[in-house]
């Protein structure tokens, strides 16, 4: 798993897509269904790990890019 879209793919194997239109609000519900799959054992620590690990590191740089584009 290297990117957001490999995220993507792997909730949507257990039937969950995640629609808002607003980009960090996905990024935080996609963290929350990783959370309930790794709490009911449906995937493995290091799969959470590192997906909710790309999740924030998403969040962050868009978090970023906000702030920067709020200064001009």
């Amino acid at each position: 798993m290297k990117t957001v879209y490999d995220v993507q793919q792997l909730l949507k194997r257990f039937g969950t897509i995640v629609y808002i239109g607003n980009r960090i609000a996905e990024l935080e519900l996609m963290e929350d269904e990783l959370r309930e799959l790794h709490q009911t054992g449906c995937i493995d620590s290091d799969q959470y790990k590192t997906a909710v690990l790309l999740l924030r590191k998403e969040a962050g740089r868009l978090r970023g890019n906000r702030r920067v584009s709020s200064d001009e």
